[in-house]
């Protein structure tokens, strides 16, 4: 077993194998788990918001879908990925707040998952599984000597994606 490598909130990281990316915590939040199984890299992002168009300058691009992701990417590239092999798993987007009324701006969890799912497919990498949604917590692994992709949650078990 290699290193286990800690990815805070509004933060990413990569390893190699057989490290260990781990971030705790998920609640609306969307752990996006990117994963070349040739090179065995990993990159794991725990994002919080949905998009940057509204951030005032000099925020943390860590912290939002739309500008994470591509960075994730990128830095994955340097360490010798291939973008073509990249394949993501995602957990996390839950609802755990319950309102009155549905204003879809209450929903940032729904809103979190739709925005990773648009910059997923924008730059052309293939979403092969996910968990999100619900009104529960959780914390994930990312494996990069298998590409497991480890789901904890309090009150609804472990799952492997």
């Amino acid at each position: 077993m290699g290193q286990v490598i800690r990815v805070g909130i509004a933060d990413f990281n990569i390893a190699k194998s057989p490290d260990i990316l781990v971030t705790l915590g998920l609640g609306s939040c969307v752990g996006v788990a990117l994963y070349d199984k040739v090179a065995k890299i990993g990159g794991l992002a725990h994002i919080m918001l949905p998009d940057s168009k509204q951030a005032r300058e000099g925020q943390n691009p860590a912290k939002f879908a739309d500008s994470a992701i591509p960075l994730l990417i990128e830095k994955m590239e340097r360490a010798g990925a291939s973008k073509s092999r990249i394949v993501a798993k995602i957990a996390g987007g839950a609802q755990m707040f319950s309102f009155s009324d549905k204003n879809l701006q209450l929903s940032i969890g729904k809103r979190n998952v739709e925005a990773v799912k648009a910059v997923l497919a924008q730059e052309k990498i293939p979403l092969v599984s996910e968990d999100t949604g619900g009104g529960y917590g959780r914390s994930v692994e990312l494996h990069t000597d298998t590409g497991k992709f480890i789901i904890r949650t309090v009150g609804h078990g472990i799952k492997e994606l």
